[in-house]
């Protein structure tokens, strides 16, 4: 007697009974409607889901003898082959073979101890693994666990695996056997197996089969949408559909009406519901999780739970037919080409949001405050970013990027600061969580491309209203101390860093202009590798050295990164304006600390030091200084001597160009006259 087994796991036994490459019911009604024609896949009808690949590369591997050649040659020719050579070269399996319309390529492998080598090669290549036994040799089973699987982890091979028991035919009939009891067991200890299925060349007993579950397992990999220990969707699938569910319920009552459900069938799988299909879907979800439809309609948990049912039934091709109809890909994010940020731009341009997802922005920021009290608490923001693969700032360089209250509050200035940041420095990254959370304009018109900053210069103003500014300085200098306080941290709760890390929030100018400012803190061992790249000064508006002003030492520290940064930006073109900032002013100066940092600002040609002290003053102040420089990005460029010398000589070379030219000209125009005149007197004569 023949049997199928659907595994809970949403992985599959299949045994000879079953025939059909894909099921046409899965205890459902809603699978599959008589009077349809086609295959199901979705909750009526089957749509090819698109994805990335355009071939797959399937490796069939095992024990000498298991039937690997026969098999691809019946698949191939659709019929037995009697005299098959011990290995085939590779295989091409056409796409109209498939439903998914992606060819596979299947590669023939030899067992023998001198193949090995190659062996091991292909499986490493391998997109999916077929591994076979014989049905009537049941050694070559137990060889798999004893062998082939843990030979595959050896080699750190992480692709699907098929197991498929070739010969059924010739299986002797007194020894029947289950094969979800034999093969249970060696699932739970390889979850790597996606399918075991047996077949038989010789009477053609699902061999097409066979690869097509390699190919399924590939195209739409189980990993990804569901975690098989816990038996639940995982985290960044379950925030895709949740998505998708807020995009298809247009009326935003919480529920998916019947117009709602039909459009989206309708989107992702080219077929209507009819009337009494839709409530086919509604009885099965309530009988299952009431709380899954309600007056209204097919509820989030119900749509949630519809997609686990199918992958727990063996269709996750269903899921990923939806998710791929709605811009994901393999990893569970939108496809690149969703958000055109232009990749060709000068590395002094930079990015910003436009006024209008700015606006955006604030709208989304007023909808999640809840309690309206004007900042967003921590369980709100991960409300609003449910619908993205995960928080976007959860991570450096973001997370204590901005300000935040005790509790872990944000304010709509520190909110839309974090997105400045993150615009800058990702701006893809940034686009993409704009539409997670319900951008619905053009992508385009999210952000611009402002203008080069050497342009900038020279017209001597600029139009940005986001402003990097980098931070140099030796250690225990202050520069930690200046970032914290742009996010209003006190003093005493102020952490030194060692690394590289980011602050960014808007600052008031006068006349209630404001303006985002960015500090980046440049830690003084990595200064010398970031200079080594001609383009590193090019993201920056202005630059921040900070020095204690009583320690001698950090002064000559803090001067010869000054020096440097200053021949790197006349050396590669990216000059910027230079600002000095006397830190600890409440500690007794350092006499040579004093006057020669006066010398060196002066020689410079950029302003003499400020003096800060985070006790003593307000340091408000010294960011609406950073940002004027920035708005004047004409001034305060130090120039070095050399730097002045080569400015020289590029002047007077170019008024020599001049001369010449004027010369030229006056001759060329002197020889014209003496040919005209030579000319008028050979015709008078």
């Amino acid at each position: 007697m023949t049997q199928t087994v659907n595994f809970p796991s949403s992985r599959i036994l299949a045994s000879h009974a079953h025939t059909h490459i894909l099921w046409r019911a899965l205890c459902l009604s809603f699978y599959l409607q008589s009077n349809r024609s086609g295959m199901a896949g979705g909750f009526v009808g089957y749509s090819r889901s698109s994805s990335s690949r355009t071939v797959v590369r399937v490796v069939v591997a095992g024990d000498r003898g298991t039937g690997k050649s026969s098999l691809i040659a019946a698949a191939a020719s659709e019929s037995f082959q009697e005299n098959v050579p011990s290995v085939l070269p590779p295989t091409r399996l056409p796409a109209d073979f498939f439903p998914d319309h992606v060819p596979v390529t299947l590669i023939d492998t030899s067992s023998s101890l001198e193949n090995r080598g190659k062996l091991n090669e292909e499986l490493k290549r391998a997109d999916a693994i077929v591994l076979t036994y014989a049905c009537d040799q049941p050694l070559t089973l137990s060889h798999l666990s004893s062998h082939w699987l843990h030979e595959l982890r050896r080699l750190e091979v992480k692709v699907p695996v098929i197991v498929v028991g070739c010969k059924l035919d010739l299986r002797d009939e007194n020894n029947q056997m289950s094969l979800e009891q034999v093969m249970s067991p060696i699932m739970q200890k390889f979850r790597e197996i996606e399918t075991c299925i047996e077949c038989s060349a010789a009477t053609m007993i699902q061999v097409p089969e066979a690869f097509y579950y390699a190919q399924k397992a590939v195209l739409h990999p189980t990993s990804p949408l569901f975690d098989q220990e816990n038996q639940c969707l995982r985290e960044r699938c379950s925030r895709a559909l949740r998505r998708i569910f807020v995009l298809c319920d247009h009326d935003m009552d919480g529920a998916l009406n019947d117009a709602e459900l039909n459009e989206f069938q309708v989107k992702c799988f080219n077929a209507p519901l009819q009337p009494d299909e839709i409530l086919v879907v509604k009885r099965v979800v309530h009988e299952k999780i009431p709380a899954g439809v309600n007056q209204l309609g097919l509820t989030l948990t119900g749509f949630l739970f519809l997609h686990a049912l199918f992958i727990e039934k063996g269709r996750i091709e269903t899921t990923w037919a939806v998710l791929r109809k709605f811009g994901y890909d393999d990893d569970l994010k939108l496809r690149d080409d969703f958000f055109p940020v232009p990749s060709k731009r000068a590395p002094d341009q930079s990015v910003e949001l436009t006024s209008e997802a700015v606006e955006f922005l604030s709208g989304v920021f007023r909808l999640f405050d809840t309690d309206d009290d004007g900042a967003l608490q921590p369980t709100e923001l991960d409300e609003l970013f449910c619908t993205a693969p995960e928080s976007p700032w959860d991570g450096a360089p973001y997370k204590d990027a901005t300000e935040r209250t005790a509790r872990g509050d944000i304010s709509l200035d520190a909110f839309l600061s974090q997105w400045a940041l993150m615009t800058s420095l990702d701006p893809q990254h940034s686009l993409a969580n704009l539409v997670y959370i319900g951008y619905g304009g053009d992508p385009a018109s999210a952000v611009r491309i402002t203008r080069r900053r050497s342009v900038d210069r020279k017209k001597q103003r600029t139009e940005r209203n986001v402003f990097q500014c980098f931070v140099f300085g030796p250690r225990s200098a202050g520069k930690s101390s200046l970032l914290n306080s742009l996010l209003g941290r006190p003093l005493s709760k102020i952490n030194s860093a060692t690394g590289e890390h980011y602050a960014a929030n808007v600052v008031d100018q006068h006349g209630g202009c404001k303006r985002t400012l960015i500090l980046r803190e440049i830690p003084e061992d990595g200064a010398k590798k970031f200079l080594s790249n001609q383009e590193f000064l090019a993201a920056c508006d202005v630059a921040v050295f900070v020095y204690d002003s009583s320690d001698e030492k950090s002064w000559k520290s803090t001067k010869e990164l000054l020096l440097n940064v200053a021949r790197h930006g006349e050396e590669s073109g990216y000059g910027v304006p230079c600002l000095l900032i006397s830190a600890k002013d409440d500690l007794d100066p350092h006499p040579v600390a004093i006057r020669d940092s006066l010398k060196v600002s002066q020689k410079l040609g950029i302003e003499a030091p400020i003096p800060l002290s985070m006790k003593l003053s307000n340091p408000h102040n010294i960011f609406g200084r950073i940002i004027s420089a920035a708005e004047h990005p004409h001034l305060g460029i130090p120039e070095t001597e050399t730097g002045r010398k080569r400015k020289q000589y590029q002047q007077l070379v170019n008024r020599s160009l001049i001369y010449v030219s004027i010369g030229a000209a006056v001759t060329v125009v002197g020889l014209a006259g003496y040919r005209a005149y030579a000319a008028s007197r050979s015709t008078s004569n």
